[in-house]
């Protein structure tokens, strides 16, 4: 497995401008047609490449959780009078288009197909596994907290008989996709096994049911797979926590460095430790050479691995829309093809949005069907939605370099039966460079 989360590009600063919030949004609770599990084909050890007749075509049939047309291969798109088309050049084996506050699914392909996530796994792990430690806390890193992390692993820097908060932490995973920055989050958690259990049921709990948790960071392993719409599941649960926000919409970080003893000058002998400037991965985010960032962007979360070739997960808004686009192994050769695919989704949906007819929905978690489930965590519980989240200058005590503008809170109640969402999306209506 070889991971290119790690590379760096040309590091940017970005500002943003807060946009109107939405106020109270019903959605009754989802009903399934099928909770078909029917167990489709899983990804093959290699990507096909571009017009290779032997790639793996998606199943029959799949899950219709959600909707029966989720579950059929191919495209799915129902558009109405002077509705836009969809874009031409996807080349991407699935993908999913959905409003991240009704729980439409305005077009989607292969929905269903049970695929290798890669690091976009990683949102489910940190909606799993947020809520359990307070930001402030710190732990001095062992080296058994690092053991099993794999070869060719994306890393942030974690380095044992070193202490870092949480918060640090957090800030590893999400920007770095760093994944020994997970192991130690796990071990905290009661080991990787522990941590894998947990994950699997919180999945099962939002209704996620094409996916099969093996390692809590995404690395490839045989029978690891999710698909395009548990992935949206997982970020629209996520959105619902301050700190998942917070995190996922941050460009750049200080993440502390080694603890040295000082050579020269007045302080020589004496011990010191730095930090060093960390950049998220999300090219949507950050931009990258031949890519600017995206306008509207707000996370979410990218991977990419030899099974998984590119995956993201991206949330936008425009005018007061608010959209989740999934995008898993574009195979065109193009450059930095995952997003530039999740770009022209979103702007296709942006643009067809109240011009088509659904074709699914985003169901509710199994306690908001049934009344008597646990809602998102509530006040004064670590990763909760109470306050504000808030952007923070970057230094080396406090960690947050930019973040977009990730303001307000989420308040999700199970009552009567129904999926009540008093939503105020804290989502930058534009990314774009701080000029001096």
């Amino acid at each position: 497995m070889t991971s290119a989360e790690g590379r760096r590009t040309r590091p940017r600063t970005l500002a943003s401008v807060p946009v109107s919030k939405k106020t109270a949004v019903l959605l009754a609770t989802a009903t399934l047609l099928s909770l078909s599990t029917a167990a489709p084909a899983l990804a093959d050890d290699k990507p096909g490449a571009p017009g290779d007749k032997d790639k793996p075509k998606p199943p029959a049939s799949m899950s219709t959780v959600g909707g029966a047309r989720l579950g059929q291969p191919g495209t799915q798109v129902d558009l109405k009078a002077g509705a836009p088309v969809l874009p031409k050049d996807l080349s991407a084996r699935s993908w999913m288009v959905s409003d991240a506050e009704s729980g439409e699914v305005l077009a989607a392909h292969n929905a269903h197909w049970r695929l290798a996530p890669a690091s976009t796994l990683k949102m489910l792990f940190a909606d799993t596994v947020l809520p359990k430690f307070p930001k402030t806390a710190k732990h001095r890193v062992d080296l058994k907290d690092l053991e099993g992390v794999g070869a060719g692993s994306s890393m942030v820097g974690v380095k044992e008989n070193e202490t870092y908060s949480v918060h640090d932490l957090w800030l590893g995973v999400f920007l770095r996709s760093g994944n020994d920055a997970v192991h130690v989050l796990s071990s905290m958690n009661g080991g990787v096994g522990q941590t894998v259990k947990d994950m699997q049921a919180h999945a099962e709990e939002l209704q996620a049911l094409d996916t099969h948790v093996v390692t809590p960071d995404g690395y490839d392993e045989k029978g690891q797979v999710s698909s395009a719409y548990d992935l949206t599941l997982f970020a629209r649960s996520g959105l619902q926590k301050k700190d998942f926000r917070e995190y996922c919409s941050t460009a750049t970080a200080k993440f502390p460095g080694e603890t040295k003893k000082v050579k020269k000058g007045k302080d020589k002998g004496k011990t010191k430790r730095g930090a060093f400037e960390i950049q998220n991965t999300n090219r949507l985010l950050t931009g990258a050479p031949g890519l600017d960032p995206y306008k509207g962007i707000a996370g979410v979360k990218n991977g990419s691995t030899t099974n998984a070739g590119t995956t993201f997960t991206g949330v936008a808004e425009r005018d007061g829309k608010v959209l989740l686009v999934t995008v898993m192994n574009p195979d065109s050769g193009e450059d930095q093809a995952v997003y530039k695919e999740t770009g022209r989704l979103l702007d296709w949906g942006f643009a067809a949005a109240d011009k088509v007819k659904p074709v699914g929905e985003l169901v509710a978690p199994k306690g908001a069907s049934t009344g008597t489930g646990k809602g998102a965590p509530g006040k004064g519980q670590a990763g909760g939605t109470e306050g504000a989240a808030k952007a923070s200058d970057g230094g080396s005590g406090g960690g947050m370099g930019v973040a977009l503008g990730v303001t307000g809170g989420v308040l999700a109640l199970i009552a009567g039966g129904l999926f009540l969402l008093n939503r105020r999306w804290p989502l930058p209506d534009l990314v774009r460079r701080r000029r001096p």
